[in-house]
């Protein structure tokens, strides 16, 4: 199980540039965190949050420092999901995928077109939307028209896609994946505004059309008409996405842990039979936040582990072997699973230390676990378990789709 990706030393952004991003993330997720529990009653689209992200410079923290960028990289721009998730896990779901859509036309598309829309983004501070989900859609084709090319279908799921600046698409043409970079304000595209879950109620997450909406052919990424089949380098598609997840969960369950905490210290009363005090001295108390505090730092280093394996391959580039995609596939799912079961167990125990009126929906603390069982059941991670025994057993790497 030792890794063959090159363990040297990682090229990083300045760290300076690294330590001010996270301050303002930090800044965001305690303005997001003051009225989280009232905007998640609200359900309202998250357009003032998506400006908060502007107003920090955070959106564009991932692009090269000589196009007005940060200059992190894709790991470090996770650490940035997780502290938001700290204060709102529905917008740490969109600046997540943000920063991984971002991503995509490093891999899939020319050189002229990975550039141009890095200095898009660090020039104009594009916000991304992704319509990307596999599962539950009718399905969108792309067909050639003239010079140009029309899409049409229907997604049933589709994050931050009317808020977006831009949106990062898969779709079919002639039998094969394409991924295509458009305009929200593109004719043709609407937003079907029909999300309504119990969870990640501002991620804007609901279906979407396109009714035979135009696309040029710089629009879509690569050459469509040559289709190469996927490297193992382009497959890092979805473990960007998968470690998005993976840190907001774990983001989620640090906050969540903090509240009750504060919450404790002081709201909380001792048991009448207990003898103490202060619920502070209560030894269950101490026992299930020791217990909580050390499964969310577990958690969160396999988190960073699971970044560190991504960051290296993409630094690897283009010659990464089916062998090393494996091992960072593994490594993500691995981090997957765990902050899949332990922001869902702090979410829901942490009532225990805070005591009945610590349920009031004034407070809004089930917030969290509704967002985290919203999103958790995204691709279920029984599969990540069996990809990782898969491996682990018989060396048999986990088969490329949009969910690993």
């Amino acid at each position: 199980m030792t890794s063959t990706i090159n363990s040297g030393q990682r090229t990083s952004g300045d760290q300076a540039a690294f330590d001010d991003a996270l301050r303002r993330a930090d800044l965001v997720a305690a303005e997001l965190g003051v009225t989280a529990a009232e905007r998640d009653r609200a359900n309202a689209a998250p357009t003032a949050e998506i400006d908060l992200l502007r107003r920090h410079d955070l959106r564009q923290v991932g692009e090269p420092v000589e196009f007005g960028g940060s200059g992190l990289d894709f790991a470090q721009s996770q650490q940035i999901t997780r502290r938001i998730a700290r204060g709102d896990t529905s917008i740490a779901h969109l600046i997540g995928y943000h920063y991984a859509q971002q991503r995509i036309p490093h891999l899939f598309g020319t050189p002229e077109q990975a550039e141009a829309l890095s200095r898009r983004n660090a020039e104009e501070k594009l916000f991304w939307g992704g319509v990307q989900n596999p599962r539950g859609a009718d399905g969108l084709e792309l067909t050639r028209d003239g010079d140009a090319f029309r899409l049409n279908g229907r997604r049933t799921f589709a994050s931050g896609a009317s808020v977006a600046d831009h949106l990062s698409v898969t779709a079919s043409f002639q039998g094969d994946l394409v991924f295509l970079t458009l305009p929200t304000d593109r004719p043709g595209f609407a937003p079907d505004g029909d999300w309504d879950a119990i969870g990640q109620r501002l991620t804007d997450s609901g279906g979407v059309e396109f009714r035979d909406a135009r696309v040029e052919r710089h629009e879509i990424l690569g050459d469509p008409d040559s289709p190469p089949g996927f490297s193992p380098y382009q497959t890092l598609v979805t473990p960007h996405w998968q470690l998005a997840f993976v840190n907001f969960y774990i983001g989620t369950a640090e906050g969540a842990f903090t509240e009750a905490l504060d919450w404790t210290r002081l709201n909380a009363s001792p048991w009448e039979t207990s003898g103490l005090d202060s619920a502070t001295e209560d030894p269950y108390i101490l026992e299930l936040i020791g217990e909580q505090r050390a499964r969310i730092t577990g958690a969160a280093l396999l988190a960073d582990r699971a970044g560190a394996a991504l960051q290296q391959a993409l630094d690897f580039g283009p010659g990464l072997s089916a062998e090393q995609r494996a091992e960072t596939a593994i490594a993500i799912a691995e981090a997957k699973f765990v902050t899949t079961k332990v922001s869902l167990e702090v979410a829901s125990r942490l009532f225990e230390i805070q005591g009945a009126r610590a349920t009031s929906s004034t407070y809004g603390f089930d917030r969290h676990w509704r967002n985290l069982r919203t999103h958790t059941v995204h691709d279920p991670v029984a599969y990540k378990a069996r990809e990782i025994g898969d491996w682990t057993l018989n060396h048999t790497a986990p088969a490329f789709t949009l969910y690993s």
